[in-house]
């Protein structure tokens, strides 16, 4: 659980692959907002072998507390998100995708939910919260998102509301304690967590989004959630296996 005390330190992390067109502005923005909002904080851009130059752009602004890291072969989003999580230095460690969804006020809204609620480990984001969340959706959008959601929730024996939100934090102890047992490097690595938080006995607390940008989504529907049903149905057995050793 995290210390509410002041000079705490939180930890930004931006997974990207091939996001140069918007990743100047992105690491501008961020840098911009963390600054004025927060004493101590680290933006962290994980390149998940992107090609296009995008870890060059955000090296070459030379912005202070913002490094990158990274691979030279894309393996996939989870990778890209572990690999931050487990370099980052903060008190909290969040992530958010390279589009920056919610927009900035939610990093605010989650060190503020650490602050309020000392017992939190993790603090997950939820389009299903507020009927504002999926403002901006189309129909056929939001009912794909909702179906793919219910679906691999069903699955995955999850009774959180939006396992699959792109905004998502830990303590940093937690983060030690998670993601170096993680092995699943494409969309599934949420469930991943939450499976390994849900099995050592972590505290997971949702705070309501809402999508403030929109662009189209990575995420193929079909082709995705038979991968994922496939990637969950093998780390539920893995993770119901392993045996944690007591401290």
């Amino acid at each position: 659980m995290i210390d509410t005390a002041l000079n705490k330190k939180i930890s930004l992390c931006i997974p990207m692959y091939n996001e140069s067109s918007i990743i100047a502005d992105t690491a501008k923005t961020l840098h911009e907002y963390m600054s004025a909002t927060f004493e101590s904080y680290e933006i962290i851009f994980s390149n998940d072998g992107s090609k296009d130059g995008c870890d060059k752009i955000v090296e070459d602004m030379n912005l202070p507390h913002v490094r990158v890291v990274g691979y030279p072969n894309n393996q996939g989003k989870g990778c890209a998100v572990r690999t931050a999580l487990l370099a980052a230095e903060g008190d909290i460690v969040m992530f958010t995708d390279a589009d920056l969804a919610y927009g900035c006020d939610v990093i605010k809204q989650v060190w503020d939910e650490f602050a309020a609620n000392p017992a939190a480990d993790m603090v997950i984001g939820s389009r299903n919260l507020h009927k504002d969340g999926y403002e901006g959706y189309t129909f056929i959008r939001k009912l794909a998102s909702k179906t793919y959601i219910r679906v691999l929730c069903l699955v995955g024996g999850f009774k959180l509301s939006d396992s699959q939100c792109g905004c998502k934090a830990f303590t940093r102890e937690t983060v030690q304690e998670i993601f170096p047992r993680c092995e699943v490097n494409g969309f599934a690595f949420d469930f991943e967590a939450i499976l390994w938080a849900t099995k050592l006995k972590k505290t997971i607390v949702e705070i309501p989004v809402k999508i403030i940008n929109h662009r189209e989504s990575k995420v193929n529907v079909l082709r995705d959630t038979f991968k994922m049903l496939k990637d969950l149905s093998k780390m539920k057995r893995r993770i119901r296996k392993t045996k944690i050793e007591n401290k």
